[in-house]
């Protein structure tokens, strides 16, 4: 006998972190594991350190050229980090 009411595990698991309060957090994560797909891998290797807080998201790089580079590119880096989260999340970004 089949059940009128199924529905996909993926629905479900969402409406579960949604419930719990974690999905935010879990796009936080997304969104920083995806920083080498956005800015390349150059880039990424001269990354030492990135974490998100309030809304901004705070990078450590160890180049001063790359760093005004990525200052130049920053509107269209906040947008691509958004747009793979799938909310708007990254308000600002602080290189250092």
């Amino acid at each position: 006998m089949r059940h009128s009411r199924t529905e996909p595990i993926s629905k479900i698991v969402d409406s579960y972190l949604k419930s719990a309060g974690i999905d935010n957090k879990i796009r936080e994560v997304r969104m920083i594991n995806s920083w080498e797909e956005i800015v390349g891998r150059s880039v990424a290797k001269l990354t030492t350190g990135i974490y998100f807080r309030n809304g901004v998201l705070f990078v450590s790089l160890r180049s001063s050229v790359v760093r005004n580079e990525l200052m130049m590119l920053r509107e269209g880096i906040i947008k691509a980090l958004n747009d793979k989260a799938g909310s708007t999340l990254v308000r600002d970004i602080v290189l250092k």
